[in-house]
């Protein structure tokens, strides 16, 4: 049997945060979570692409592996540089990572998570961990990023602001 998570506990994740110059100025690139409780939320419901991270992983390492894993294997980014730490709404906490991305959201190719749909059906159905994938002008982004995840655009802008200036 499976040891049970202590409930008490917040789970811990690490993301990327990654940043482009783009036509629009600085613009982030964001993912829509898939499966059917997210297909009709779009404000507050996109996040840095990112995954559970386990006391004796390394975080940068884990925030790169989701990256691959949520996005494919065309996106890239380069040398990150820590945003540090927020928390969600519901006690998750992410640490964050900043780097140069590299990706084209026609190309996106997410890894898959299987649930009973519809619930008590006793049919399980395949849906991707992550629908879309977005580049979005910093402003745009506040919109559809979770509330708990904004703050990170204010920390990547005082580091492009500081490495400009």
């Amino acid at each position: 049997m499976a040891p049970r998570r202590n409930s008490t506990r917040s789970t811990v994740s690490a993301g990327i945060l990654a940043y482009r110059e783009g036509g629009r100025g600085l613009e982030v690139l964001l993912v829509h979570p898939g499966g059917p409780f997210w297909r009709n939320k779009d404000r507050g419901a996109w996040s840095i692409p990112k995954g559970e991270i386990d006391a004796l992983d390394d975080p940068e390492q884990v925030a790169r592996r989701e990256f691959a894993e949520e996005l494919g294997h065309t996106a890239s980014v380069g040398r990150l540089q820590e945003l540090g730490e927020v928390r969600q709404q519901g006690g998750k906490r992410v640490m964050a990572f900043a780097g140069e991305g590299h990706f084209d959201a026609a190309e996106l190719t997410s890894n898959t998570f299987d649930i009973e749909w519809p619930p008590r059906s006793g049919r399980r159905q395949s849906f991707p961990e992550v629908d879309r994938a977005e580049w979005f002008d910093i402003e745009s982004a506040r919109t559809k990023i979770l509330s708990g995840q904004v703050e990170l655009l204010d920390r990547l802008l005082a580091i492009v602001s500081e490495s400009a200036g």
